[in-house]
C-alpha cells in the first residue's frame, strides 16, 4: 500500500497538500488472510462474533485506519458498555494499526479528550461509552460526516435500545465516496443474546468452514454480513498459542466451544438466576441508614486463567446484594495484584483470597495488604456458599462486564455419559463466581453455623 496523501480526489481539492512521508506497506502480509469479505461489504451492519485469538479485533482496527486514510470527510465513533475500558483496548488497538502500517507521522492520538486525528484532513477517531449517555447525545464532526461506528465487546450491550439509539445517530446523507456503516465485534457468550435473534438467526451454518478455516459467513446480504472467526483464521498465532486450544479443547469442551471455536454459550441450569444490571449509586446507598457489610473476594490465576477481584455490599435484613468494583486479568504478579488493589483504594480491606495461594497471601499481606487473610473453605464449601448466595437479589453495576459474562454462564455440571445435571456448578466461569463467595465468607460461616450447628470447615 501506498499512502500518497498529495494525490487528493477532485471534492477535495481544496484541501492543503502536505508534504509527508511515504509508506510502502505490503498491505496483504499485514493483514494476513480470510477477511476478504469483511474488508470489503459496505452495508449497513458489518457484525463479527468470534473465538479469542480470531483477529477480529486486530482486522477491525487496521481496516478503519486504512479506510479512514482512503476516504476522505469518512469520520469514526467507537463505542463500548463502559468508556474507562476503551484507553486498553479499541484505543491500544487503533495505535497499534497505525504502527502496523507506519503512518505514525499522520496520526495525533491523545487521551484528553480521547480521539484520533487523521492530520492530513482532520478526520477522527471519537470515543464514547454507554455508561456516558449524555457525551453521546450530540456527537458532531468538524471536518466531514460521521458514518461509521465500532462497537467493541457488543454482548456487553445488553440492551437493544442503546444499540438503536447510536444506530440512528450515523444518519444523513454523505456522499457518493462514502457509505453508512456500524460494525459489532464481540465473544458469543449467551445464545440468547439480542445480536442473535437479529444478525445470526435463521442464517446458514458453514461448520465445515469454521472448522478448517476459521471463518464462517452466515447471512451476506445488502444489509447484514453476519460472520464467526476463530483462532485458526489466524496465520499469526505460534505453537505455543494453538497448544492452549489443544489443551482447552481436550480438558474443558464447553468452554472450548465458546472461546475456541467462536460458537454460542448454552446457558441451560444457570446457578444464579435471581440478579439483574442496575446503575446504582453506591454513595447513596451507603448513606441510606440500611445495616450493610462489605465484602471482598480474590481468586488467583496466571497464566489460562485471570486473577479475580470482587468488591459487594450485603443487607442481610433485605436480602439484597450490590455488586460495585471488579478486578479481571491474566499474567498478573502478586505486586500486579497488590499495586491494583492499593490503587482501587482497598488497601486497608479485609480481603479474603483463595486458601490455595497461602505463600501469596502471606506476601501480600507484608507487602500492602495487611488484612488480607484466606479462604476457609471446607467440604461442601462450594454448595454451600451457592445455597447462601441463592438466598438473595443481586444487583450487578454495568462496570462489571466480567462478572456479569461469568454469572450468565455459570452452570450446573452434568454428567458426560446421561448429561443429567449435577449437584455441582462447573470448573469454568467461576474465577469471579469463587471471588464473590471469598467475599462474603464470613456471613456462609454464620449462616452454616446457625443451620447446622457446626462451622464450615467441619
Amino acid at each position: 500500500m501506498e499512502i500518497m496523501v498529495e494525490q487528493r480526489p477532485q471534492y477535495l481539492k481544496e484541501v492543503i497538500t502536505l508534504k509527508t512521508n511515504y509508506a510502502d506497506v505490503d498491505l496483504p502480509k499485514i493483514i494476513g488472510k480470510r477477511y476478504k469479505t469483511f474488508w470489503n461489504y459496505k452495508g449497513r451492519y458489518r457484525i463479527v462474533k468470534g473465538g479469542r485469538g480470531s483477529k477480529k479485533s486486530y482486522t477491525t482496527a487496521l481496516n478503519f485506519i486504512y479506510k479512514l486514510m482512503e476516504l476522505p470527510e469518512s469520520n469514526l465513533l467507537v463505542v463500548r458498555k463502559v468508556f474507562d475500558t476503551q484507553r486498553g483496548s479499541t484505543f491500544a488497538q487503533l495505535q497499534t494499526a497505525i504502527r502496523r502500517l507506519k503512518v505514525g507521522h499522520l496520526w495525533k492520538c491523545t487521551v484528553s479528550p480521547m480521539e484520533m486525528t487523521y492530520i492530513p484532513t482532520g478526520q477522527k477517531i471519537i470515543f464514547r461509552g454507554l455508561d456516558d449517555p449524555l457525551k453521546l447525545t450530540s456527537i458532531t464532526v468538524s471536518t466531514g460526516y460521521l458514518c461509521w461506528c465500532w462497537f467493541e465487546e457488543a454482548y456487553q450491550i445488553e440492551n437493544e435500545d442503546d444499540f438503536n439509539k447510536i444506530d440512528l445517530s450515523i444518519r444523513g446523507a454523505v456522499p457518493e465516496h462514502l457509505f453508512k456503516q456500524i460494525t459489532c465485534t464481540f465473544n458469543p457468550w449467551a445464545e440468547t443474546h439480542w445480536m442473535n435473534e437479529r444478525f445470526f438467526k435463521d442464517g446458514a451454518e458453514d461448520k465445515e468452514n469454521l472448522l478448517s478455516k476459521g471463518l464462517a459467513i452466515h447471512k451476506h446480504t445488502e444489509d447484514i454480513l453476519a460472520i464467526t472467526t476463530n483462532f485458526r483464521a489466524n496465520e499469526f498465532l505460534d505453537e505455543a498459542d494453538k497448544k492452549v486450544f489443544k489443551v482447552m479443547e481436550e480438558e474443558n469442551p464447553k468452554r472450548f466451544s465458546v472461546e475456541g471455536n467462536g460458537d454460542w454459550g448454552i446457558c441451560e441450569g444457570t446457578v444464579y438466576y435471581r440478579w439483574e444490571i442496575l446503575e446504582f449509586n453506591l454513595k447513596e446507598i451507603l448513606k441510606s441508614g440500611r445495616v450493610l457489610q462489605a465484602g471482598f473476594g480474590l481468586d488467583f490465576g496466571f497464566t489460562n486463567d485471570p486473577s479475580a477481584f470482587v468488591a459487594c455490599i450485603v443487607d442481610e435484613i433485605k436480602k439484597e446484594m450490590y455488586i460495585f468494583d471488579e478486578h479481571y486479568e491474566k499474567a498478573m504478579f502478586n505486586e500486579d495484584i497488590v499495586k491494583t488493589l492499593i490503587y482501587k483504594g482497598y488497601s486497608k480491606e479485609k480481603i479474603i483470597a483463595d486458601s490455595a495461594e497461602q505463600k501469596s497471601i502471606a506476601w501480600m499481606k507484608n507487602n500492602g495488604l495487611p488484612n488480607i487473610a484466606a479462604a476457609e473453605k471446607g467440604p461442601d464449601s462450594v454448595n454451600f456458599g451457592v445455597q447462601y448466595l441463592q438466598g438473595y437479589k443481586v444487583y450487578i453495576h454495568p462496570k462489571c462486564q466480567n462478572f456479569i459474562m461469568e454469572i450468565k454462564n455459570y452452570v450446573w455440571d452434568k454428567d458426560k455419559k446421561t448429561g443429567k445435571a449435577l449437584n455441582k456448578p462447573i470448573d469454568n466461569y467461576n474465577h469471579l463466581m469463587d471471588a464473590w463467595r471469598y467475599a462474603v465468607e464470613p456471613l456462609i460461616i454464620k449462616s452454616r453455623a446457625v443451620i447446622t450447628g457446626k462451622p464450615i470447615g467441619t
